[in-house]
C-alpha cells in the first residue's frame, strides 16, 4: 500500500523547548517511532500505537500524542475504524485479532442489575445469636432430606447429597486460559481464590503443573477444543465447566496464535509447538441436549462421580429455553456468561458483529492472491 494512502491514527510531537535530547523516548519505545539524528528527534508516527511508554520516560513532559489528527471523509456506514480493519487486513493478509470484548456500543446489563438483599431474606435481629455468613453452595440441592435415627438416638442423613462447591466468598473469577494470559497472571490469581476461599477458572488452555498446588480451588473446562484435556486434567479441578458458548466470542470458538504456543503451552495444552490453537465454533460431539447429557455423564464417570459438572453459555435472548435444556442434561450448574467478558484473541469482526464474514472474505482472499 502507498505510504499516506490512509490517515495516521496517531501523530506524535516533540517540543523543542522542553526536549534534552536524552534519547529515553529511542530506547523504550518497541515500535521505532522515534530516530536520533544528530541535534534532533526524528519522528515516524505511522508505528505509534499510543501505548504512552514513552510518555511515562519523558523526564521533560516533552512528548505529545494525538488521536486521528486528520480523519477519514465521514460515511455512516463505512466508519473509520471499519476502513482502518480492512486495510490492516488486505496488507497482512490475516484476521484481525482482539482482546476483551464486544467494543461496540451496547448496554452492560449486568451493570444494571440491583439486587436488593432485604427482598431475598430477613436481617438478622440479632447479629451475635445470629451470625450472617457470605458462604454460598453451588450445585444440585435435593427435593428434600431424609434422617435416620439408630435406637441409641443418633440421627444420620440418609439422601444422597450431589458434590457441591462452596465458596467462602460469593464471587469467582472467570476462565482466562494459559498460553492467552501469561502463566504468572494465572498463578497469583490462583493464590488470591485460594486465600479467600473461592474459584477461578483454568479456561481451554489446560492445567499448568504450577498450579496444582491450588488444584482444589480450579475449576477446569472442557471447551471445543478439548485442550489439555484428559483424566489427569479433570480429576484435579474441584469442579467442571463444558463450555458451550461465552459473551466475548459469540458463534465460534478460540483462536491461539502460532507465535505464542511456546514448548511451555505446548505440554500444557497437548499440541504441537509452534502450531496455531484453533478450537472450532461448536462441540463436533453436541448437537442436541441428549449429546450434552451424554457428555456430562462421561465426565462425571470419569472423575468417580465426584465433580460438580456446570455448563455456560453467553447470555442471549433465548437463554431460558438453552438453560431449561442444560438442567434437563443433568448438568449441576448452569453458568450464564455476560455479553463483554473478555478474551485472549478473537476475531473482532466476530466479536462485534457475531458473524458477519465480510472482513474475514476480504483478508482470505487477498491471502490467497499473495500466495499465488
Amino acid at each position: 500500500m502507498i505510504i499516506g494512502s490512509r490517515p495516521t491514527r496517531f501523530q506524535v510531537s516533540i517540543n523543542t523547548n522542553q526536549c534534552m535530547l536524552c534519547e529515553r523516548c529511542v530506547d523504550n519505545c518497541s515500535y521505532g517511532v522515534y530516530r536520533p539524528e544528530k541535534d534532533r528527534i526524528i519522528i515516524n508516527s505511522r508505528n505509534c500505537v499510543a501505548c504512552h511508554r514513552c510518555i511515562s520516560q519523558c523526564p521533560r513532559d516533552a512528548i505529545l500524542i494525538r488521536e486521528r489528527p486528520c480523519d477519514y471523509r465521514s460515511h455512516p456506514v463505512w466508519t473509520a475504524q471499519i476502513r482502518e480493519n480492512i486495510f490492516k487486513q488486505a496488507e497482512s493478509g490475516k484476521i484481525l485479532l482482539g482482546g476483551m470484548g464486544n467494543a461496540s456500543e451496547y448496554p452492560i446489563i449486568f451493570d444494571r442489575l440491583v439486587l436488593d438483599a432485604c427482598q431475598v431474606t430477613n436481617p438478622s435481629i440479632d447479629p451475635l445469636r445470629e451470625p450472617m455468613e457470605l458462604r454460598t453452595y453451588i450445585g444440585k440441592k435435593p427435593r428434600q432430606l431424609e434422617f435416620s435415627q439408630t435406637p441409641a438416638g443418633d440421627t444420620s442423613l440418609v439422601t444422597e447429597l450431589a458434590p457441591n462447591l462452596k465458596l467462602e466468598t460469593p464471587i469467582m473469577i472467570g476462565h482466562m486460559s494459559y498460553g492467552a494470559i501469561s502463566l504468572n497472571a494465572q498463578t497469583a490469581m490462583a493464590r488470591a481464590v485460594s486465600d479467600i476461599g473461592t474459584y477461578m477458572g483454568t479456561g481451554e488452555g489446560g492445567l499448568h503443573e504450577t498450579l496444582y498446588p491450588y488444584q482444589n480451588n480450579m475449576i477446569v473446562q472442557v471447551a471445543s477444543g478439548r485442550f489439555g484435556v484428559d483424566v489427569n486434567y479433570l480429576n484435579r479441578g474441584a469442579a467442571i465447566e463444558i463450555k458451550i458458548g461465552q459473551g466475548a466470542k459469540p458463534g465460534l470458538g478460540g483462536h491461539l496464535p502460532g507465535e505464542k504456543v511456546c514448548a511451555d503451552v505446548s505440554c500444557t495444552r497437548m499440541i504441537p509447538e509452534g502450531s496455531d490453537a484453533i478450537s472450532p465454533a461448536p462441540h463436533h460431539d453436541i448437537y442436541s441436549i441428549e449429546d450434552l447429557k451424554q457428555l456430562v455423564l462421561s465426565l462425571k464417570e470419569a472423575t468417580e462421580w465426584k465433580k460438580p459438572v456446570f455448563v455456560k453459555i453467553a447470555a442471549v435472548h433465548n437463554v431460558g429455553a438453552i438453560a431449561a435444556g442444560i438442567a434437563r442434561s443433568g448438568a449441576d450448574a448452569v453458568v450464564i456468561d455476560g455479553f463483554r467478558g473478555g478474551t485472549g484473541a478473537a476475531p473482532t469482526v466476530f466479536r462485534d458483529h457475531v458473524g458477519l464474514p465480510i472482513e474475514a472474505a476480504v483478508a482470505a482472499v487477498d491471502a490467497k492472491l499473495r500466495v499465488q
